[in-house]
């Protein structure tokens, strides 16, 4: 949602739709096409200007809430464009109407409320639905707080994460999926809503000293990013009202012992390369600490994958 200076529409934005048209206007737009288009999480100076361009020569634009687009497109200087209703709760039925008008040749763009569309925000179907009538999807890439917070986090080890977006609402059923969180080694990305994130740093206090990077009003006014054990969330929102206001964006670090795990293995492929499994295998746990089972069973799977 735009934050607070970008929503009066200041003109160095609406510059902005001029560069775009310089940037971008010799590009190729093929008609009949459906552009999945991401726009700001929070800061509007973060679209991009392809981004921009697209919006000002679609034949209509798609969107989440068509109040909160009309008043992003006017901050950038684009008005009077045809906006068409599409969210969660219409989306397999407002996407025939879209195909319809793709099939006549226009040009539209899909935009969610904030972000990159299709990621626990409507427009996956609306993108399914166009490939099965054999149209053109073309994806617009820009601003995602998954990546966002991701950046910002320091994970360490290979990098690899888990995208799990919102947590059930149902008591039972958000304690089954933190159990399944504390299973899962590698990192997790969360997102939450502010009247629901004490609620979800009571739940994942249960993973005791793991680290969770907290991401608040990424890229508005008030950012807020904070790294601390998951035992200590619920009193580090505790501490500051201002701290349970705003979207979120949590990033679950690794599990202990993930690291060591990805660096066993990568000894253990090293050594492979050059001796006979029981070797490498001897050496491998003796230089990590490793169990040698387990590196044997590993080592044995590694062999099979490469016949």
């Amino acid at each position: 949602m735009p934050n607070t200076v970008a929503a009066l529409g200041f003109p160095s934005y609406h510059l902005a739709l001029d560069a775009a048209r310089a940037a971008a206007g010799a590009q190729h737009y093929p008609a009949g096409a459906l552009y999945v288009v991401a726009t700001p999480i929070g800061n509007l100076a973060d679209v991009t200007l392809r981004a921009l361009h697209v919006l000002a020569i679609a034949d209509a634009i798609a969107c989440e809430d068509t109040r909160r687009t009309q008043q992003l497109l006017r901050s950038y200087g684009i008005d009077g464009q045809l906006l068409i209703a599409l969210h969660e709760h219409n989306e397999a039925e407002a996407a025939q109407g879209v195909i319809a008008r793709l099939q006549a040749g226009e040009r539209i763009a899909y935009v969610s409320d904030a972000g990159t569309p299709a990621v626990s925000d409507p427009g996956a179907r609306l993108v399914a639905a166009c490939t099965a009538a054999g149209l053109r999807v073309l994806p617009l890439p820009g601003a995602s707080s998954v990546t966002t917070a991701i950046s910002a986090a320091g994970l360490s080890g290979d990098g690899h994460f888990v995208f799990a977006g919102f947590l059930p609402n149902k008591a039972g059923e958000r304690q089954t999926a933190v159990d399944a969180l504390a299973q899962e080694p590698r990192a997790v990305v969360l997102l939450e809503a502010p009247h629901r994130i004490a609620v979800l740093g009571d739940a994942l206090a249960r993973l005791g000293e793991r680290p969770v990077t907290v991401g608040r009003e990424l890229t508005k006014q008030f950012e807020q990013i904070a790294t601390l054990p998951c035992t200590e969330l619920p009193a580090w929102l505790a501490a500051d009202a201002q701290r349970q206001r705003g979207e979120f964006a949590l990033v679950l670090h690794p599990a202990p012992g993930a690291d060591d795990s990805a660096e066993s293995e990568r000894v253990l492929r090293l050594l492979l390369a050059e001796l006979p499994t029981k070797s490498a295998v001897k050496l491998a746990a003796d230089i990590t600490g490793a169990p040698r089972n387990a590196l044997y069973e590993r080592a044995l799977a590694l062999k099979s994958a490469d016949q």
